[in-house]
């Protein structure tokens, strides 16, 4: 199913439709500030193995990460942060920015395998924020292309559509995105190391 939403005022009807569907274990593609992202409820196990299926990669070997409606989120899934890394964060969020910080045991144990981080990104898009911020909890995220593979499609919703059909519940057309991915931000040593640059500059 693809449905039509715009980013300065998504229709609360649509953004319901949507969440229902995600409570219900579905598969979505929606926009964000920088490619588009493949998702699901991460609490979901069984929506979280078929994302991991479409992508080809094991769940605790993967980049996955969350998306946020803002940062109240991060004292349910991370472990306390230095001040210095949360105003960082408050600077540059919402925005093109993934900021890996320590995860705490609220994480799903399927998502962490040895890993103990997780990814945060709270982007600068109204229907994927009101989604989550609806759901109650933040969605998986991970990018429908790989670093190593742009397609034209890719940026074209409608082409994802037609792409992903058989395996996606719901492509959410909110434009034309972009190609170019969120810039990761290592902050697990209360350090703060830019491990790939991609969209936006980081304000310090």
């Amino acid at each position: 199913m693809l449905i039509k939403m715009y980013n300065e005022n998504p229709d609360p009807r649509r953004i319901d439709q949507v969440v229902e569907t995600l409570r219900n274990g579905a598969v979505i593609i929606y926009p964000t500030d920088t490619v588009y992202g493949i998702g699901c409820d991460i609490m979901n196990q069984k929506a979280v193995e078929k994302v991991a299926r479409l992508k080809d990669i094991k769940i605790e070997k993967s980049s996955f990460s969350f998306i946020c409606h803002d940062l109240s989120h991060l004292s349910d899934y991370t472990k306390p942060i230095p001040n210095h890394i949360f105003k960082l964060m408050k600077r540059n969020l919402p925005g093109p920015f993934t900021f890996i910080l320590e995860a705490n045991n609220n994480v799903p144990r399927y998502f962490k395998g040895k890993k103990k981080t997780v990814g945060i990104r709270v982007p600068n898009n109204n229907i994927i924020r009101e989604i989550v911020r609806e759901l109650g909890n933040p969605i998986m995220s991970t990018s429908v292309h790989s670093p190593d593979q742009i397609e034209a499609f890719m940026t074209d919703p409608e082409l994802i559509h037609e792409e992903y059909t058989e395996n996606i519940e719901i492509v959410i057309d909110g434009g034309y995105g972009d190609n170019n991915v969120s810039t990761v931000i290592d902050c697990t040593n209360g350090e703060i190391e830019i491990t790939r640059q991609g969209k936006g500059e980081l304000e310090l």
